[in-house]
């Protein structure tokens, strides 16, 4: 496997890659994450489910070319800043990646996948590569790392319930896991809110509702993490790097 970080990479390097490689950019956020995690949780966890994705392509024989670019780092956040977020409204990010992904394909790329860390990017993401792909004789993929399994084992697919979450069980868990010294611990219970937050438990299935408030009212978790644990942690990280390694693998086939 040709994998590469296109911080350390000259131009005509970058140009030559973009001929074959898939340039990968990773999107997080800066935003609260109740009083246990800290601000770039999701930055870091999609960058550490790509970390492993690479590392199981880089066993595999006939690995896809992969250009790794640096992750952007801010989100659409605008429902954390009750507390603390560094936020771009939806048209600015939006506006971001398609500068990005313009900028990659007027530099050589024609194969671009956008892997997501953060909820409130994912609707914002699906719709600028979209865009993108009618402007561009470009192909194009873009995911959410919490949405790609392995399917290899149920158990390790987490908790359907609380899977992504925020500042939950399945994220910390998934800290615990990485980064475990930025974890601040013993994580505390959460107290029960009720009645729950409609944005997770919306009157009719199919429904999405939001209603003015409701993040500060739960104190910015969505369920609790007091039970998450560092060994379940990384067998879910292990499952989603798999997952997205499969997932590059079959975008490489496919728009080659």
């Amino acid at each position: 496997m040709s994998q590469s970080r296109l911080t350390e990479l000259t131009w005509r390097e970058v140009r030559r890659a973009g001929e074959q490689g898939i340039a990968v950019l990773p999107i997080g956020s800066q935003e609260q994450h109740a009083g246990h995690l800290p601000m770039g949780t999701d930055t870091l966890l999609v960058e550490e489910v790509l970390d492993r994705a690479l590392a199981v392509l880089d066993q595999e024989p006939s690995a896809p070319e992969v250009v790794r670019l640096p992750a952007l780092p801010f989100g659409h956040s605008p429902h954390h800043l009750f507390a603390a977020a560094v936020s771009l409204s939806a048209a600015t990010l939006g506006a971001v990646l398609d500068d990005v992904l313009d900028s990659l394909v007027t530099s050589g790329y024609r194969r671009v996948m956008v892997v997501n860390g953060h909820g409130g990017n994912d609707e914002i993401m699906r719709l600028a590569v979209k865009r993108f792909a009618l402007r561009a004789r470009v192909t194009v993929a873009a995911c959410s790392y919490w949405t790609v399994t392995a399917d290899e084992d149920e158990e390790e697919a987490g908790r359907p319930d609380v899977t992504p979450g925020h500042a939950g069980w399945f994220e910390t868990s998934l800290m615990l896991a990485a980064r475990p010294e930025l974890v601040r611990t013993p994580v505390p219970a959460r107290t029960p809110v009720e009645p729950p937050p409609l944005f997770d438990h919306p009157p009719h299935p199919g429904l999405t509702v939001e209603r003015h408030g409701e993040w500060e009212r739960v104190d910015g978790s969505t369920d609790d993490a007091s039970g998450a644990d560092a060994g379940r942690g990384g067998r879910l990280l292990d499952d989603r790097a798999r997952g997205l390694a499969r997932a590059i693998r079959a975008f490489d086939a496919a728009s080659r």
